[in-house]
């Protein structure tokens, strides 16, 4: 059977975060994908300069993870994990602890970074109400954050398109202001000097609602989605130090900075921040198949673990937690990321993407840059009445001459698979540069 280049219908998929009768009137299909490109229905190789959607950190079509997929399918297609097990989801999840930070020894797994989210937010709540603090009730999320799409993830989000349809959400909730400041810290590499002291927004809420009343904080370490914000130095210092002194758990969404995206295995780690709960997705499977994961400190887990032996202790859970294909897949990405030192590997490469991204400075509408490790975000000059529309034609634009970015609003954002070379970051910066040089 040969395989299919265009689809005979487009009309069934309602397709996600698209427009979709913008798409459909011009459509743009991948049809394959190996190692640092894909393939287009044309038969054209696109550069990947957004590791898929930030998942493939190891690149496309590697063998170790199509193999172990193959392989499990046919030895257990699924089990279930409530009242049973399998190996694989244990193996997974001990070989995911070995690398978490601290004392985060225990993992939950999810099927996507929207149920990490909303199963770290139950898992907060539940926390404190086991520990005989129940009116611990509020969540903290900031401004310009993203956390998925399920109601908590929405909720404690900050990106207000994702918000506004959908009437109140969670009640009880705050948002901290973001950090992005434009002015004093434009074309900054690395950590910004300024904003350190909008972590003290955390104690103005925490003196409105009295600390009794909260339960968590969850930040993503380094907002992607939203355009790579990154945060100032001593920004997510100050954030633990609060949420230390008034009891309150801190979340760390690192679904899109884990993996080695910083050069370290998580943020957390590049950072030196200990988190109590982390959400992890994307590069936990190489993007191969549908996983997520919360990683949960040693005392938050024994404060569960109390009561009858034969009690549920958590009345929370996915039918596809720890799934048999996913659990593979995850197992054999750890072991691609050990082997092949991808982590150091991102973390040696980060000062060239670093100046092949700065040297986009003074080409026409950019406005801004940042970077950190292998991400960098572009922002362009908004055209008046029409934000987004230039760096939505950057994206048509680059498509057409071979690279694959990523765009929100008129930020155009760059996280390569970390098996990278010095001449794809070449090739893909001076795509870039021509396409900002040719649109208006």
């Amino acid at each position: 059977m040969a395989d299919v280049t265009m689809p005979n219908d487009l009309e069934s998929f309602w397709m996600p975060f698209t427009s979709n009768r913008q798409f459909k009137a011009a459509p743009r299909m991948l049809v394959a994908a190996k190692d640092m490109h894909y393939t287009s229905s044309d038969g054209r190789p696109v550069i990947d300069g957004t590791a898929g959607l930030w998942c493939c950190n190891a690149g496309h079509g590697r063998q170790k993870i199509i193999e172990a997929v193959q392989h499990q399918v046919a030895q257990l297609d699924f089990a279930p994990t409530f009242q049973m097990g399998h190996p694989k989801a244990f193996e997974a999840a001990s070989r995911l602890a070995s690398i978490l930070p601290g004392d985060m020894d225990r993992v939950f797994f999810t099927n996507s970074g929207s149920e990490s989210i909303d199963t770290a937010l139950k898992i907060a709540l539940a926390y404190h109400r086991a520990r005989g603090e129940g009116t611990r009730t509020r969540l903290i999320g900031r401004e310009r954050g993203y956390h998925g799409v399920g109601f908590g993830g929405i909720s404690v989000g900050g990106i207000v398109t994702n918000r506004k349809w959908f009437g109140g959400l969670l009640t009880g909730v705050d948002h901290m202001p973001h950090t992005h400041n434009l002015a004093a810290n434009a074309y900054t590499r690395g950590e910004p000097e300024v904003g350190a002291d909008l972590a003290d927004e955390l104690e103005r809420i925490v003196t409105l609602h009295d600390a009794s009343n909260i339960a968590a904080v969850v930040v993503e370490p380094v907002s992607g989605s939203t355009g790579v914000l990154v945060p100032p130095k001593g920004y997510l210092k100050r954030l633990r130090e609060i949420c230390t002194k008034h009891g309150i758990l801190l979340i760390f969404d690192e679904v899109i900075t884990g993996f080695g995206r910083l050069g370290s295995s998580f943020a957390s780690e590049h950072f030196d921040v200990l988190p109590d709960l982390m959400t992890m997705a994307k590069g936990i499977t190489n993007g191969v198949i549908p996983m997520g994961a919360v990683g949960v400190r040693e005392p938050i887990y024994q404060a569960f673990m109390q009561g009858p032996e034969n009690a549920m202790e958590l009345f929370h859970g996915y039918t596809y937690s720890g799934h048999p294909i996913a659990a593979a897949a995850s197992i054999a990405t750890l072991d691609i990321y050990r082997e092949e030192g991808l982590f150091e590997r991102s973390a040696a490469l980060a000062p060239y993407f670093a100046d092949a991204a700065h040297s986009l400075k003074g080409l026409p509408n950019v406005i801004d840059i940042r970077n950190i490790g292998l991400v960098a975000g572009i922002e362009l000059a908004s055209r008046p009445g029409k934000p987004g529309a230039r760096a939505y034609d950057a994206f048509v634009k680059c498509f057409e001459q071979g690279l694959l970015i990523r765009v929100t609003g008129d930020i155009i954002a760059l996280s390569p698979p970390l098996i990278i070379e010095k001449h794809h970051v070449d090739e893909m910066f001076g795509i870039l540069a021509k396409v900002l040089r040719e649109i208006d």
